[in-house]
C-alpha cells in the first residue's frame, strides 16, 4: 500500500508501495500565463508519466509527518490498541483517497485533524493537494482501474486481531453449549410427533363421524385452537433446526490509529436530559482515535436543556456536534427514519465532510469502550460486507421481568441462528453501515416505523451481506412503565407489517430480487408472525365458546382410538417439553417461557393495533400508529417506585381501564366459568366413575389443559398492577468515572434479578405436565 507524505519545504511528493515498488512523484507547477492566472495565483498540479519513471531511483525516502492534533486530543489508553504502523514499518495507508472525497477538506490540512470541529481558510491546504485531487494525480500510473488498487487488506497489515474465533465465547459454558447442539434433533422430534397428534385428532374425528352418522363441529373447532396456538412453537422448532448450520463470526479487533472515519448519530426524541447524556459521554470516551470519528446528537425533540449541555460538553469534545432538524406542519418529519436521514446530510456540511462509516445509537444506549473496534473489523474483512450490528442489551430490567421486556431469546437464540443462515436483522441501535451502500438504497426508509428492519433487508436484496456480532457492546433501558411497554411492542409489530406491505413480504420485487431462499423465508415468516396474532386472539376466544357448548371437544370411533391420542398428547409433550429446556439454553429456560407468555397475553393489544392500523378506514377509528390508551393520564403511575408509586385501586383503575386490561379480566372469568360448567355437566350425569372420568377428560381436561397457562398468561397485566417490581434509581444501576463523569452500567444490573413470581409460573407447566404424565399412565390400566 501507498502512503502520501507532505514535504514541508520541497514541492515534490513521494509515494512509497509494496510489491512491484511502485514509486512516482508529483511536481508542483505553476503557469506563467499572466492572462488567465495573474487574479488568483492558483496552483495547479500535474502529472508527468515518462519524468516519473526516470526518477524512480532518485527518490529520497520522506521522513512521516509528526502527530498533527492539537493537545485536546490526547492519546488515551486503548487495551487493544497499539501504535499505528507507518511507512518506515512496510505498512503505509492511503485509507481516505477516494473518488468522493470533497475537494480541498481538511484532511489536508495539518492543523486541523479530519473531524475536529474546528475552522480552516481555504488557504491553509498550502502546497499539500486534496484526497481527491491526489487521486486524479495518481491515475495515470496504474494501468488497472484505481480503485481496486487503493483496496486494502486489513487483516494483511495487521489491523485486525483475532481474539478467539466465536464472537461469543465465554458466554455460555462448555457443557451448555453442547447441549444446546442436541436442539435441533429435539425439535425434528418435536415436529415429528406433533404432526402425528393432528393426523390421528383429524382421522379418529372422520371415523367417529362415519360410525355415528353424525358431525362433531366443536372438535374440529378445538382442533384448529389446537393449530393455531401451536403454530408459534412450529416456526420456532423450524428455526431450531438450523442450529446445526455453525456460524463463523470471529471475535475481532481493530488495532492502531489508522483506522476508518465513522459519524456516530445518537437519536433522541424527549427522553431525560441525563439519560442522553451519559449516552453521548460513553460515546465520545470510547477507544477509537478521536481525530476519526464524529458524534452527533440529533434531537427531534428541540429540548433547549439537552442543546445547552451538548455545547457545553463541546468545550471538552471538539468532535461532538448539536443538532435538530426544522419540522414544519402539514409535512411528513418520518420519525427515527427521518431524523437519522437529515444527520446524514449535516455531517455532508460539517469540517472534513462525510466520513466513509455511519454508527447509530439509541439516546438511552450506552456503548462499551471497545464498541466501535469489535464491530468495524467485520466490515473491513468483507467488502460486500453492508451493515454489522450488537444486540441490544439491557440494565434496567426488573426482578423475573415479568413483562418480558428483555430481548434476551432474541438476541441469544433468534439471531445468531438467522446469522448463520445470512439474514441478521438490524436490530437498531449500535450498528455500523458503509455509507456508499446506504446511500444506494436510498438512505434509511421512509415510511414505516420499523426502519432498522427495513434498512438491513433493503441490504439485503441489494445482494450485500450484514453481520451479526453476537458480544455485549452497548446495554440501554426497557421501558418502565406498562403503558410505555405496549407502545414500544405494538409500534415493533406495526413496523414489521408496514415494512413487509412495502417490500411485498419479501417474496417479489426490485427491492428484494438479490435476496436468497432463506432470507426471503426469514422476512415472511417474522411478518406472518406479527399478523397470526389476530388469528391467535380468535382461537382463544374459540376456547371457552367449545367448552360452554357441552359438546365433546375430542371425538373418537372406540376406545383404542382413545388410547392412541392419548399416547401421541403424551409424546408431543414430553419432546416439547425437552426441547424447550435444551433450546432456551442461552437466554435462561425462564426467559423462553415468559416469552410465551408474553405472546398470549400481547396478542389482544397487537391484534387491536395491526387491526386499526392495516384493516379499519380512517371513518371507523383507522389510523397507523403504536398502541395508544384511552382516556389521557394527569401524572404518571411510577409503578416501579416503591416510595413514590400510585396507589393499588389507582394502578388498576389505570391498567384496567386505561390500557384496557379489562379485556383480560373478562377472558379470565370467561374460560373459568366455561371449565365450571364443563365439570359440573360431567359430574351430574347419572354415569359410573370411569364414564365420568372420561368425560372429563374429553372436554375440559383433555391434556395438558393448555386453558391453564392461557388463563395464567391473561392474569399478567392484573398482577403487574397490584405488585409491580420495585426497581432502584437509574443512577444506583451504573457506575460513574470521578475524572470523567461516564456512566456504565453495575455487573449486577446487566443480570435479571430472582423473583418467588418465577417458580409460581413453573408450577402451572409442572401441574400440565404431570396431568398429562397421569393420564397417559391411567390409560394403561383403564382403557
Amino acid at each position: 500500500m501507498a502512503s502520501i507524505r507532505q514535504v514541508d519545504e520541497d514541492p515534490n511528493l513521494s509515494v512509497e508501495g509494496e510489491g512491484d515498488s511502485i514509486q512516482a512523484t508529483r511536481r508542483r507547477a505553476s503557469t506563467e500565463d499572466s492572462s488567465s492566472d495573474s487574479k488568483n495565483h492558483s496552483l495547479a498540479w500535474t502529472e508527468d508519466t515518462a519524468v516519473a519513471t526516470e526518477q524512480l531511483d532518485a527518490i529520497e525516502k520522506v521522513e512521516p509527518l509528526a502527530n498533527t492534533r492539537p493537545e485536546s486530543y490526547s492519546d488515551v489508553y486503548r487495551p487493544t490498541g497499539r501504535p499505528p504502523l507507518r511507512s518506515n514499518g512496510g505498512h503505509t495507508s492511503l485509507q481516505d483517497l477516494y473518488a468522493e472525497s470533497p475537494e480541498a477538506t481538511p484532511l489536508a490540512t495539518p492543523s486541523a485533524p479530519w473531524l475536529s470541529g474546528r475552522g480552516h481558510s481555504p488557504s491553509s491546504s498550502g502546497f499539500t493537494p486534496t484526497p481527491a485531487r491526489s487521486q486524479e494525480c495518481l491515475k495515470p500510473l496504474f494501468p488497472t482501474r484505481l480503485s481496486s488498487y487503493f483496496d486494502r487488506d486489513w487483516v494483511k497489515e495487521g489491523y485486525i486481531s483475532q481474539i478467539h474465533d466465536r464472537d461469543d465465547h465465554g458466554q455460555l459454558p462448555s457443557w451448555k453449549r453442547y447441549c444446546y447442539y442436541l436442539a435441533p434433533f429435539l425439535a425434528v422430534a418435536t415436529l415429528a410427533t406433533y404432526w402425528i397428534y393432528f393426523a390421528l385428532r383429524i382421522r379418529f374425528v372422520l371415523a367417529a363421524q362415519a360410525k355415528y352418522g353424525t358431525t362433531y363441529p366443536m372438535a374440529w373447532v378445538f382442533i384448529a385452537v389446537e393449530i393455531t396456538v401451536a403454530v408459534p412453537v412450529f416456526l420456532q422448532m423450524i428455526w431450531a433446526v438450523f442450529i446445526l448450520k455453525r456460524r463463523h463470526r470471529p471475535k475481532l479487533r481493530l488495532l492502531g490509529d489508522d483506522v476508518p472515519t465513522v459519524d456516530v448519530l445518537i437519536t433522541c426524541c424527549g427522553e431525560d436530559v441525563d439519560v442522553v447524556l451519559d449516552t453521548t459521554r460513553a460515546t465520545c470516551h470510547v477507544d477509537y482515535p478521536r481525530d476519526k470519528f464524529r458524534v452527533v446528537v440529533l434531537d427531534d425533540g428541540n429540548d433547549a436543556e439537552l442543546r445547552q449541555a451538548v455545547e457545553n460538553m463541546r468545550e471538552i469534545y471538539e468532535n461532538l456536534h448539536y443538532r435538530c432538524r426544522p419540522k414544519y406542519p402539514g409535512v411528513p418529519h418520518h420519525f427515527k427514519a427521518g431524523n437519522l436521514n437529515y444527520g446524514l446530510e449535516e455531517v455532508q456540511s460539517m469540517p472534513g465532510g462525510a466520513s466513509q462509516f455511519v454508527a447509530a445509537l439509541d439516546a438511552d444506549m450506552i456503548p462499551e469502550s471497545e464498541w466501535l473496534r469489535a464491530i468495524m473489523p467485520h466490515l473491513l474483512k468483507d467488502s460486500k460486507m453492508a451493515l454489522a450490528c450488537p444486540p441490544q442489551l439491557f440494565y434496567n430490567v426488573p426482578p423475573s421481568d415479568p413483562l418480558c421486556q428483555s430481548l434476551d431469546f432474541f438476541v441469544h437464540i433468534s439471531e445468531p441462528i438467522k446469522d448463520a443462515l445470512g439474514v441478521a436483522w438490524c436490530t437498531g441501535s449500535g450498528y455500523i453501515v458503509r455509507r456508499d451502500y446506504l446511500q444506494e438504497i436510498g438512505n434509511f426508509p421512509t415510511g414505516s416505523l420499523a426502519e432498522d428492519v427495513a434498512t438491513s433487508t433493503k441490504l439485503l436484496g441489494k445482494g450485500y451481506k450484514t453481520a451479526y456480532i453476537h458480544e455485549p457492546l452497548q446495554y440501554g433501558t426497557v421501558p418502565d412503565s406498562y403503558g410505555s411497554h405496549l407502545k414500544q411492542r405494538t409500534r415493533w409489530a406495526i413496523g414489521t407489517v408496514e415494512t413487509s406491505f412495502k417490500l411485498k413480504f419479501c417474496l417479489y420485487g426490485e427491492d428484494v430480487r438479490k435476496m436468497t431462499v432463506f432470507q426471503r423465508f426469514s422476512s415472511f415468516t417474522y411478518a406472518v408472525l406479527s399478523l397470526f396474532n389476530i388469528f391467535l386472539l380468535l382461537s382463544l376466544f374459540a376456547l371457552p365458546v367449545v367448552l360452554i357448548s357441552g359438546n365433546a371437544l375430542v371425538a373418537y370411533a372406540n376406545e383404542e382410538q382413545l388410547f392412541w391420542l392419548i399416547r401421541a398428547c403424551f409424546a408431543t409433550l414430553v419432546t416439547n417439553r425437552l426441547c424447550e429446556l435444551v433450546l432456551f439454553l442461552p437466554a435462561g429456560y425462564a426467559t423462553g417461557q415468559r416469552g410465551s407468555r408474553a405472546q398470549l397475553w400481547m396478542s389482544p393489544y397487537i391484534a387491536f393495533s395491526i387491526i386499526r392500523s392495516f384493516v379499519l378506514p380512517s371513518w371507523l377509528g383507522g389510523q397507523k400508529q403504536a398502541f395508544k390508551p384511552s382516556g389521557s393520564l394527569k401524572s404518571e403511575l411510577n409503578e416501579r417506585d416503591a416510595s413514590a408509586r400510585a396507589p393499588l385501586f389507582r394502578r388498576l383503575r389505570v391498567v384496567v381501564w386505561n390500557y384496557m386490561a379489562g379485556f383480560h379480566i373478562a377472558y379470565v372469568y370467561f374460560v373459568l366459568a366455561a371449565v365450571a360448567l364443563s365439570t359440573m355437566r360431567c359430574a351430574a350425569d347419572g354415569w359410573s366413575v370411569r364414564e365420568r372420568l372420561v368425560c372429563l377428560l374429553t372436554h375440559a381436561y383433555w391434556p395438558p389443559a393448555a386453558w391453564i397457562v392461557v388463563v395464567s398468561a391473561f392474569w399478567i397485566p392484573v398482577a403487574y398492577a397490584v405488585d409491580p417490581p420495585a426497581m432502584p434509581a437509574r443512577e444506583a444501576l451504573l457506575v460513574r468515572d470521578g475524572k470523567t463523569a461516564v456512566a456504565r452500567p453495575t455487573p449486577a444490573s446487566k443480570t435479571t434479578a430472582f423473583r418467588p413470581q418465577t417458580a409460581l409460573f413453573e408450577l402451572e407447566y409442572f401441574v400440565s405436565t404431570a396431568l398429562t404424565a397421569l393420564v397417559f399412565a391411567a390409560s394403561l390400566f383403564w382403557l
